[in-house]
């Protein structure tokens, strides 16, 4: 089972850098770092993941010895975030954001280096905090467990998402993006990205978006994607 050894900070800068640090040291695979509250949490684009103390899953996880790249490890990720939270109507905004009421309720970013053969996944998930508690521009965009009904704390959600972790990181790719297609809460919706617009069509076999713009189908395999609407 992924998840041991386990090291938790009562307060860290970020645990996907104390996850790094692990990795390099030669820790095993499902090595886990966790935290009750961190000072520079990041998610992708070197933007600041911010949560109350004790709030939200703060955790990173050491993966080794890796079939897939880390595009594939995103997916498994975000099809684990949502099972974990069943019966929660959990959608994937992509590339690796989870969504509830099309609310951001939980980031994933991957880091590390292919060529030594590990990875770092790092997983922020809101859970009990309160519509005040986040910041004001992030109020009409973010949401947490606890808004959303479920009165799980942190420890039982924790424990939910390694043991879905578990199943997803080791089933078949197939599998994998059939379950993520199920929820991907951009299919259909128009979307605009830095070089033009169009409408999303799912993810190709290797996780990249699709997107028709009306005279051609471009794959997007890196960046981000915003709702026209």
């Amino acid at each position: 089972m992924i998840g041991s050894p386990r090291i938790h900070y009562r307060l860290t800068d970020s645990t996907n850098d104390r996850a790094r640090e692990l990795a390099v040291a030669g820790a095993p695979h499902g090595t886990l770092v966790t935290a009750d509250e961190q000072t520079a949490g990041r998610g992708r684009q070197g933007r600041a993941w911010v949560a109350p103390p004790r709030s939200a899953v703060t955790m990173s996880m050491v993966l080794r010895d890796l079939d897939e790249g880390s595009a594939a490890v995103a997916l498994a990720a975000a099809v684990a975030v949502c099972d974990a939270l069943a019966p929660l109507d959990c959608k994937i905004k992509w590339p690796n954001d989870v969504w509830v009421d099309r609310r951001k309720l939980a980031g994933i970013l991957v880091e590390g280096r292919p060529q030594e053969g590990w990875a770092v996944l790092g997983l922020g998930l809101n859970v009990t905090t309160g519509r005040e508690q986040f910041p004001a521009d992030l109020r009409e965009t973010a949401t947490s467990l606890r808004i959303a009904g479920d009165d799980r704390d942190a420890e039982e959600v924790l424990r939910a998402l390694l043991e879905a972790l578990h199943a997803r990181l080791g089933a078949p790719a197939a599998e994998v993006l059939a379950a993520w297609r199920e929820r991907d809460a951009l299919l259909g919706e128009g979307v605009r990205w830095r070089d033009g617009e169009g409408t999303a069509a799912g993810i190709d076999e290797t996780g990249a978006l699709l997107v028709d713009t009306g005279d051609r189908r471009v794959a997007l395999d890196a960046g981000e994607v915003h709702l026209l609407r």
